[in-house]
């Protein structure tokens, strides 16, 4: 591998750029049932620039913020910048320019994304620190990540409306299912966490009830998934994925157990990766294949 490679596959693993399937397919599928499947090219190259700058500038922030506590942690010890691989100050240099790439497209969307990004940006920072101060910073993260779907549609609107339900309704939904996985994952480092003075659901009540919060959260999130259906509307595609996307957030929470979280990375990155690639399929099939024959 050329040394330009190798730096490029570093920093993609410091920004888990394999991440983007939790966001960026809802932000398409709400995308794409706003414009009714044929969404302007520089208006789909805009909003993909925007989500994928959004959450690069988020996880650089968020490695830098955590850096002496990732050292700690026996965990993450072996992360980007604990380990030298990548410097304090070039994470920042990433946290400013994908940033800045964020607040551009924007502008280039509308005045009124570019000014409703100011605040966006600000929210997705700002979960880095949220960990520090409040046990629900899980669900600081799913807003975080449940913008997307709402933003999408507004790009494509241009304007509030009643239309925004809909995608509104993805956005809560997107929120209580990546803070029901955020639970389960911090689990690893209750004792950590209680330790550094850390908070989060896990430490403060223990694995056992966690788990039972993480399911109750996806339990939501499968009513919004299928409200957002109800509403667009979509169809027997989207219906039939929805019903296979809840058989994975069950298979999630049977992969562990209180008392054993071994297949925690099966759970927390093949169920949700492939949760939200079946979601966004299945809408495509109806918006592509069925909406026609109706």
């Amino acid at each position: 591998m050329s040394p330009v490679a190798a730096r490029v596959r570093t920093f993609a693993g410091l920004v888990k750029l394999s991440h983007s399937v939790f966001a960026l397919p809802f932000a398409l599928l709400s995308l794409l049932s706003a414009t009714a499947g044929a969404p302007p090219v520089r208006l789909l190259v805009l909003v993909v620039l925007a989500v994928v700058a959004a959450r690069t500038a988020a996880m650089a922030y968020n490695r830098l913020a955590d850096r002496h506590l990732d050292a700690r942690n026996p965990r993450t010890a072996g992360r980007e910048i604990p380990s030298g691989r990548v410097s304090p100050a070039a994470a920042a240099a990433l946290t400013a320019g994908a940033g800045g790439v964020f607040l551009w497209a924007c502008w280039l969307l509308s005045p009124l994304c570019f000014w409703l990004g100011l605040p966006t940006l600000a929210w997705l920072l700002g979960y880095s620190h949220a960990k520090r101060f409040s046990s629900w910073c899980h669900l600081w993260l799913g807003v975080a990540l449940g913008i997307s779907p709402l933003a999408a549609w507004l790009a494509a609107d241009g304007e509030f409306g009643p239309r925004l339900w809909a995608p509104f309704g993805l956005g809560l939904a997107v929120a209580a299912w990546v803070g029901g996985f955020d639970v389960l994952y911090a689990c690893q480092d209750i004792g950590f966490d209680r330790q550094q003075g850390l908070h989060s659901i896990p430490a403060r009540f223990g694995p056992r009830r966690a788990m039972e919060i993480s399911r109750l959260l996806h339990s939501f999130a499968a009513v919004g998934f299928a409200g957002f259906g109800w509403l667009v509307p979509l169809g027997p595609a989207y219906a039939a994925g929805l019903g296979l996307a809840v058989v994975l957030l069950v298979w999630q929470h049977r992969l562990l157990r209180p008392d054993d979280l071994s297949r925690i990375q099966m759970a927390f990155f093949t169920a949700n990766g492939l949760l939200a690639m079946l979601l966004f399929v299945a809408g495509c099939l109806d918006l592509y294949w069925l909406a026609p024959l109706r």
